[in-house]
């Protein structure tokens, strides 16, 4: 068994590298060519959550089982709240083929491609201005992954705290100084303007209202992937005319906000559009208009990081662990 440190992971594998392998795993899903279980508990409570998430697929001679987890007592070390690892398992045999230690890079990487595959299926061809609620890792990772399909030349950001939002808008500027980028001093009025709009938050209230959203806006919303965390309102989901999920099963049963949603009975599960993967095989149709509102919940499947480590164990055969840099802004 092979043990590959952060460094190692993070030099070979970026988020551009993910986006077709994440799109296949997501028509592999939705055709029923493998399964993904999620677990999710809080041993801290609201100060920390644990997500299991493991999968396997038709054709893939490994499976894998990831922990990601956030820590508030990390945090207070100065260490990274959130850290993780992913096992990759022989498919035929169950023997542990290695352990990616990853502290959730490959989890980030995949999210972001996903990002990318949703917002190509389903916002606008001419979408310019991208607004974006969060300032961390991911919002980061967004903001790229939709400059990647789409030809936004114009980014709003919107945190909490403005110094987070200052620092986010620096680190962008520095690999995308083509960019137009300011910050919104609240998130409505960074909402206003947009034809994408990205919610990368860890909110238990939701930053983000239906009354907010206008014709032809495309949302993805990625970080309410636990029932403790609420990033829509449940008229985000009644708005749209097309919602989109990661998976019917469990989407509805991670996502705290569109949880609520059903629960307030302003959605029913009836009400979603399709799966990600439907989308990507033709099974349901895109985007049909521009005045049309498409709201894209993802809570994260095993399968994106099954892909995810498939092609990390790729890479790394060719390079060996020990290897130092970091390609996740390419």
């Amino acid at each position: 068994m092979k043990v590959y440190p952060p460094s190692a992971i993070r030099n070979v594998v970026s988020w551009v590298d993910l986006i077709q392998p994440v799109e296949k795993a997501f028509a592999a899903y939705s055709q029923g060519l493998g399964e993904a279980p999620i677990v999710v508990f809080a041993p801290a409570g609201s100060d920390g959550d644990v997500h299991v998430k493991s999968a396997w697929m038709t054709d893939y001679p490994v499976f894998t089982v990831k922990v990601a987890s956030w820590f508030s007592a990390r945090a207070a070390d100065g260490r990274s709240a959130s850290t993780g690892y992913v096992a990759v398992h022989d498919a035929s045999t169950g023997d542990v083929l290695a352990i990616l230690q990853d502290e959730h890079h490959l989890t980030d990487l995949r999210t972001a491609a996903a990002a990318a595959v949703v917002t190509r299926l389903l916002a606008r061809d001419d979408a310019r201005i991208l607004a974006v609620l969060g300032t961390g890792v991911q919002a980061y990772l967004q903001v790229l992954a939709a400059c990647h399909v789409r030809p936004i030349d114009t980014v709003v950001i919107w945190g909490r705290r403005a110094n987070a939002a200052d620092a986010l808008r620096s680190a962008l500027l520095a690999v995308r100084s083509d960019l137009s980028i300011s910050v919104a001093p609240s998130a409505q009025q960074a909402v206003q303007s947009a034809t994408v709009v990205v919610t990368a938050t860890s909110s238990r209230e939701p930053v983000l209202l239906g009354s907010w959203l206008e014709p032809g806006q495309h949302i993805t919303a990625v970080g309410a992937d636990d029932l403790t965390k609420t990033e829509l309102d449940p008229r985000c989901f009644s708005r749209a005319d097309l919602l989109v999920v990661d998976s019917r099963r469990d989407t509805p049963r991670f996502a705290g906000d569109l949880y609520q949603a059903i629960r307030a009975r302003a959605v029913t599960t009836e009400d979603i559009h399709a799966e990600v993967g439907e989308l990507v095989t033709g099974a349901r149709h895109w985007r049909s208009g521009t005045n049309q509102i498409t709201v894209a919940k993802l809570v994260g499947l095993g399968v994106q990081d099954l892909a995810a480590a498939a092609v990390a164990m790729q890479n790394l055969s060719r390079t060996g662990p020990g290897q130092t840099g970091d390609r996740a802004s390419r």
